[in-house]
């Protein structure tokens, strides 16, 4: 998503209305000086100020505008205003005139300088966005089973991507999904993310289990600080640079299993449990997905070596999760209260008819508005929900083994 998505995306009448202020300010300009002048005579005095009418035409408009606006206010500053001694009038005339001319030249060249510059910005930022949207490429809408939504926003301006990260891959081994958040945010991250989301494509296709996924994912890591401090070992800033990691596998069955570094647990989301009123009035914000006690982030300390993978429970047809980065809890309004992302997930999943994607935009919307469009820190937010068709429904009676009821700790529901 790009920036115009996160901010929310101002109405369209706003930029209207502020284009047709600048056309129409010049002409304003020029009629209220000469109404003045025609009401109480300066002796051409008060018409120098005419020399301001191209200048602000060039900067609002264009340089056309310029010069047809400057033309007809100099031909004014020749034109004799009220009782004006014909010596002394003419030439504060044709001074206003000349001063005129000049501002026409200097703003028809800064226009033309104002324009290449704008040309060579915006081919920057079409190069710079293709390359972000390749680095954190948009997900497909459906993943072997999963139906999927996600969305991003970036703390710095004209940004498409900062210092969180996401992905989500069908493999033989099941759907498998990372998200993560770099140490700092904006441009500044890119380096981490991309070596992050390179290693986690490859790697999620060639190791059986998720811990070597992880592993992968560390060396890759620590390679990356190594050639960024170009002295073999990290130090300095780099060596302070961290990632918090979240690493989850859904298999055809929907038993879902975790390796957690310091990031945010996920909510469930879905099922019955989400759409009955009486469940929404008992609880009235989103439970965590699990209570079990993140590992270290990525890159403070080596990973142990032994990396039990959490147990998470399993999905239902129409159950899903919510994943998110903490720059979603992390954001304040103008009295610095936090995002109440648990509240407002709840929210927005007891709705009827909610689809991952509303789901997204809805806590989008949310968390625009208490920071008032202007976020301080990356956000992700990803929502993956069980959807396999040909998922035979629940019989009568006790629970088959793949829809097992839940349970206190790690449950869905």
């Amino acid at each position: 998503m790009i920036r115009a998505w996160a901010r929310g995306g101002a109405p369209a009448a706003a930029p209207r209305a502020a284009q047709v202020f600048v056309l129409v300010l010049p002409g304003v300009w020029v009629l209220a000086v000469v109404s003045w002048e025609l009401c109480r005579p300066s002796s051409g005095q008060l018409l120098q100020l005419l020399a301001a009418a191209p200048a602000i035409a060039c900067a609002g408009t264009g340089r056309r505008q310029c010069v047809l606006l400057g033309g007809a206010c100099a031909l004014l500053a020749l034109v004799p205003f009220g009782a004006v001694e014909p010596a002394a009038g003419f030439g504060t005339r044709a001074a206003t005139c000349g001063a005129v001319l000049a501002v026409i030249c200097a703003s028809y060249l800064t226009a033309g300088r104002r324009r290449r510059l704008l040309g060579e910005l915006e081919r920057s930022r079409e190069v710079a966005g293709a390359a972000q949207r390749v680095l954190l490429r948009p997900l497909p809408s459906r993943i072997d089973g999963m139906t999927l939504a996600a969305g991003h926003l970036s703390a710095s301006e004209g940004a498409v991507v900062g210092g969180d990260l996401y992905d989500v891959a069908g493999t033989r081994y099941g759907v498998r999904a990372v998200i993560g958040d770099v140490r700092g945010h904006g441009l500044e991250a890119l380096g981490t993310v991309a070596a992050m989301l390179g290693s986690f494509r490859e790697a999620v296709h060639d190791e059986p289990e998720l811990g070597g996924v992880l592993r992968r994912l560390e060396r890759a890591h620590q390679r990356h600080l190594r050639e960024r401090a170009g002295t073999g070992q990290p130090a300095g800033p780099a060596a302070e640079e961290f990632v918090t990691l979240l690493l989850l596998e859904v298999d055809r069955d929907g038993a879902v299993t975790a390796l957690n570094c310091g990031h945010p647990w996920p909510y469930p989301v879905g099922g019955p449990a989400a759409a009955s009123e009486a469940a929404q009035e008992a609880a009235a914000e989103a439970v965590p997905l699990s209570s079990v006690e993140p590992m270290p982030p990525l890159g403070l300390f080596p990973l142990p070596d032994e990396l039990p993978t959490v147990d998470c429970g399993r999905l239902g047809p129409g159950e899903g999760l919510f994943l998110h980065t903490d720059g979603a809890t992390d954001t304040r309004d103008a009295a610095g209260e936090f995002f109440p992302l648990a509240r407002e997930l709840r929210r927005a999943d007891g709705r009827p008819g909610r689809s991952p994607a509303g789901l997204v935009e809805d806590v989008r919307q949310a968390l625009l508005r208490h920071s008032r469009g202007r976020p301080t820190d990356d956000v992700a937010l990803v929502v993956l929900c069980h959807d396999r068709p040909g998922v035979p429904a629940a019989p009568p009676g006790p629970a088959p083994a793949p829809f097992t009821p839940r349970v206190k700790r790690g449950s869905l529901r």
